[in-house]
């Protein structure tokens, strides 16, 4: 198809499909750019001091959660499917962003009152918890803006914001670090900055259209939500960034920076999956509204087809990763990586497996599994961690992954055999075995680091698949797109 076709084919696509590809585009380039830069940031910070970066952005994600309530997530879609009238949107954006101000402000005088003892507990300088409430304080109405954008797929203001975003701050991080002589503050006071200079002028701009901070209606259904689900979004943060906090305290921080990179580098997948990720559940969301059940497991199938592909070439490919994104001191950090990406498949799976309990608002019954998931990674990072090093905190994060997606699993068939009986939104059979192939592989990859030759001749056999199969996967995503106009 000449460039011509794909100009005239894209024009006449839906809002749904333009909006889409636009989100994908920028989300790839959002990661991209982030992960561009940490090859620059590993090497002008010292292990320590990016260990200590990595460690302030673990917990900021996970004290965002108790701050936020996470309101901006999957509360958010059941408010705006709920209220969908622009004036009920504008006052629920508004009353939502001053709910997460009350809460954050609230937890900040505790932190005065006793604020040594958060310094011990957290392994952070004060200094740096006063930035980590600035930028909570901020940055949920980045979110809650994205996130209504995103449902009404108004994709053009989101795209320019989060670009721009994206590319001032690791410019202005490279100015503070290069100026200043405590590199790891210096990394943070230039993330606030332009945390609090995008998010402030939104913030200001969503008062001033909904003009409510509070509403009783709107906090009622909202906390309603979320409170029940605060300990699934904590237990499964936790599950994310409490490995890096557990080798801070039981090995050290400088190798907090060997899992970091590594980690990073194992999500790097996460880029295509948070796209869609994001696509996804409106479309099946539509889907189950209408009644219209057909194609979608199939969907599904082919979408964890093209993540687990993706997640075998970060795992071949873990070495040479190594190399570009930490130097060569950073090079036992590649044994991390095969258990990572793999992890990625199934928290792509999980994510994919919960829609029926936010569709129906059965939220109740995800904190069983995360809770669970949660503890079974404290205990496995306590033994194992301290047994065989940072480098166990990869395989212990799988393990919880696959119990994660195995309780979603159980809880989502219950909710949609009592909601649709007589319709499977899920192909199992697929699922256990691609399942299967991606713990085999993300466990036993590591064996074969040592053997280059025979890594790339398997990156190669995948490569011709993909060639000889373009044509299918080619109509599929076609398939994809036609069923999207249809929303």
């Amino acid at each position: 198809m000449n460039v011509t076709g794909v100009i005239n084919k894209y024009k006449n696509s839906s809002i749904q499909v333009k909006a889409a590809l636009w989100f994908t585009a920028c989300s790839i380039l959002q990661k991209g750019i982030s992960f561009v830069v940490v090859p620059i940031f590993t090497r002008v910070l010292s292990t320590k001091e990016y260990g200590t970066y990595s460690l302030y952005l673990s917990w900021l994600q996970i004290l965002t959660i108790v701050t936020s309530l996470y309101l901006y997530y999957g509360v958010f879609t059941n408010g705006m499917n709920k209220y969908d009238q622009k004036q009920d949107r504008d006052r629920y954006v508004s009353s939502m962003q001053g709910l997460t101000l009350t809460i954050t402000f609230g937890v900040f005088l505790i932190f005065l009152v006793t604020h040594s003892v958060w310094s011990d507990f957290l392994g952070l300088s004060p200094h740096l918890i006063f930035l980590m409430f600035i930028e909570m304080a901020f940055t949920p109405a980045l979110s809650f803006w994205s996130g209504r954008q995103r449902f009404e797929y108004k994709y053009k203001k989101l795209v320019l914001i989060t670009v721009s975003k994206s590319i001032l701050n690791p410019i202005l991080g490279l100015i503070f670090v290069f100026a200043s002589d405590d590199k790891a503050t210096a990394r943070v006071v230039s993330v606030v900055i332009v945390e609090v200079a995008f998010c402030g002028i939104i913030m200001i701009r969503q008062f001033v259209h909904g003009k409510c901070w509070y509403n009783y209606e709107y906090w009622k259904y909202a906390l309603g939500l979320a409170i029940p689900l605060l300990p699934h979004y904590l237990s499964g943060m936790i599950l994310n960034k409490g490995d890096q906090i557990m080798i801070n305290k039981m090995v050290g921080t400088s190798e907090v920076a060997f899992y970091s990179v590594a980690y990073n580098i194992g999500m790097l997948i996460q880029i295509f999956t948070n796209s869609i990720s994001n696509s996804f559940t409106p479309w099946v969301y539509q889907k189950i509204k209408s009644k219209d059940y057909d194609g979608i497991s199939n969907t599904i199938d082919f979408l964890l087809l093209i993540v687990g592909g993706i997640s075998l070439f970060l795992m071949f490919l873990s070495p040479e990763l190594v190399l570009i994104f930490g130097s060569s001191g950073y090079s036992s950090a590649a044994y991390v990586i095969p258990p990572v990406a793999a992890s990625v498949f199934f928290i792509f799976l999980y994510n994919i497996l919960a829609v029926p309990q936010f569709y129906f608002e059965k939220t109740q019954f995800l904190m069983i599994s995360s809770i669970l998931a949660a503890g079974i990674n404290i205990i496995l990072n306590y033994f194992f961690i301290r047994e065989f090093g940072y480098i166990a905190a990869g395989y212990t994060t799988l393990i919880c992954y696959i119990l994660y997606s195995i309780g979603h699993c159980i809880v989502s068939q219950k909710i949609l055999y009592s909601y649709i009986p007589g319709h499977n939104l899920y192909n199992y059979k697929t699922i256990v075995l691609l399942s299967a192939i991606m713990i085999f592989i993300g466990v036993f990859c590591n064996f074969l680091f040592s053997y280059t030759l025979l890594r790339y001749f398997i990156l190669l056999l995948l490569c011709i698949i993909i060639v000889f199969k373009r044509r299918e996967l080619i109509n599929k995503i076609g398939l994809l797109k036609k069923k999207d106009k249809h929303i």
